[in-house]
């Protein structure tokens, strides 16, 4: 870059960037200017290139053709990036430094929040406004392991703020929110946007681009596909033809794979008394009643940090603190002698931990075919059963022509389907999706809805669907488990909904 001058009165310009990742392109000569002023939303689907100019912009990505070139006002302030992957590295940071077996307590609660936020300053007038303006007080002194998403996402957010940068990149900032923390965020946004700060969003559907933004960049595989003012962007054909492709056609599901075990005659699937989970003085759960029946699919909503995924992990086998409570899965009381092995196996899975942490180089084929042993990567002795079925399914969720590619080469959003149909190919009698559209486009979160329903219609899987998004829910729905606050917290309401159809009761499932 020696040499090379910043385009007059610009605060960022890129010139002929490329950049190659695992061996394929992200980004194809991408030249692009900002100046002070505009406020920009960089505007792709999963896979354009969108995360790939974030972090070439914040020096997180060093290993790129072309100039980067940065104004001294752009420089002194910094550039503040918040994503995912953010949250992901600093997770992982804390759980390598545990050191809980070593304390008298066994418990290391890590990083709190209120110390990524402050690192090391006292508390003062602005970091107190952010809290209170963003309802932060019950987990400022909470370790960043034991935070929900979204509460992540607040924290990130605060503290990008209040190192006042020179530009502030939001990766979608609404990820993960529930609906009350999506409103306020929001708004604040748009406050944002109108104020010093110079803003780039990174938003994967025109609908999530706020009405602050002055300027649009779109991304369509890695090379620019339009470059202008808001209104030019949203009336231009091209753009609007790539971010709502046609969905392709879906097949027909193959018959279930065999199963090695029995379900209860006419008894409940999943039964929770009066239960509770605490840790120390914290109470996650309190008088949980539940039950789940053949042919209901439910979904599970709340604010964040309500305890969703802690109520999902007493029903999985994963949490030590389903023992000694009054919970029956499939028919067996917790704690007489079941494995956890017994309990996974009647179980498919699928959500955002586990693309992110799943094995690197694999084919989509292997990718699937890992689900028949609830692997992340593949360790066992597979052949042509283990290959047909994940071909099937494949086939049946609309993706066969992506059988003999990368796994690392799909979009995210393709890559949440290909596991969608990994998480089917040992037929569940129950299918939990945490958040499973979250993180797509919103041509792959209708796909990602189209496929559920076409699983609840024509198998026996039960679906237990979470999400904090309305509006974003599988129409096979007919149970609603919704955390509401209450005097003690967060009070547990089952509502039971009319849906369109239930599912198939497939007698193979029931040994009599």
């Amino acid at each position: 870059m020696a040499g090379q001058k910043l385009h007059t009165d610009g605060l960022l310009e890129l010139r002929n960037i490329s950049l190659v990742y695992r061996a394929l392109p992200a980004l194809r000569s991408v030249h692009w200017l900002m100046t002070p002023g505009q406020q920009w939303a960089c505007l792709g689907p999963n896979g354009a290139g969108k995360t790939s100019l974030a972090k070439i912009i914040s020096r997180q990505a060093t290993h790129f053709s072309g100039d980067l070139l940065r104004s001294p006002e752009l420089e002194k302030g910094g550039v503040a990036y918040v994503c995912f992957e953010q949250a992901k590295t600093l997770c992982e940071r804390d759980k390598k430094m545990d050191d809980s077996e070593f304390r008298a307590d066994a418990s290391d609660p890590g990083t709190a929040v209120q110390s990524l936020i402050l690192n090391g300053e006292e508390p003062h007038e602005q970091f107190q406004y952010w809290v209170e303006r963003l309802n932060m007080g019950h987990f400022l002194h909470r370790g960043l392991r034991f935070i929900s998403t979204g509460e992540m996402r607040k924290a990130l957010l605060v503290k990008a703020i209040l190192s006042q940068p020179g530009l502030l990149i939001l990766d979608s900032p609404l990820d993960g929110l529930d609906l009350s923390s999506q409103e306020e965020m929001q708004k604040i946004i748009n406050e944002l946007l109108q104020s010093h700060i110079t803003v780039l969003m990174l938003c994967r559907q025109m609908e999530d681009v706020p009405t602050g933004i002055t300027h649009v960049l779109v991304l369509d595989n890695g090379e620019v596909l339009g470059c202008d003012n808001r209104e030019n962007i949203f009336a231009n054909t091209a753009v609007q033809a790539r971010m709502y492709p046609p969905p392709p056609n879906l097949g027909t599901l193959p018959p279930a794979a065999s199963r090695a075990y029995a379900l209860p005659i006419g008894k409940p699937l999943l039964v929770l008394r009066n239960v509770a989970v605490h840790y120390g003085d914290l109470t996650v759960l309190q008088n949980v009643d539940w039950t789940l029946n053949l042919g209901t699919h439910c979904c599970i909503s709340g604010p964040n940090g309500c305890g969703k995924t802690t109520l999902l992990s007493l029903i999985t086998g994963d949490n030590h603190k389903a023992y000694g409570q009054d919970i029956t899965l499939f028919g067996v009381k917790r704690g007489s002698g079941e494995s956890v092995w017994d309990i996974k196996q009647k179980f498919g899975q699928l959500d955002t931990q586990l693309q992110l942490n799943f094995s690197r180089g694999m084919r989509v084929v292997e990718v699937v075919v890992s689900g028949f042993f609830d692997t992340i990567g593949l360790h066992d002795e597979w052949g042509d059963t283990q290959r047909n079925g994940a071909q099937q399914w494949l086939c049946a969720l609309g993706l066969a022509d992506y059988l003999h590619d990368n796994f690392d080469a799909l979009s995210f959003g393709l890559q949440r389907m290909v596991l969608l149909a990994r998480a089917m190919v040992k037929s569940p009698i129950i299918l939990i999706l945490d958040e499973p559209t979250l993180g797509l486009d919103g041509h792959h979160r209708k796909l990602m809805l189209r496929a559920i329903d076409h699983i609840a219609r024509n198998s026996d899987t039960q679906i237990i669907f979470v999400s904090h998004s309305a509006g974003e829910t599988p129409d096979c729905i007919n149970q609603h488990l919704n955390f509401e606050p209450s005097d003690d917290g967060f009070e547990l309401v089952c509502r039971h909904l009319p849906a369109d159809y239930t599912a198939p009761i497939n007698s193979k499932t029931i040994i009599r």
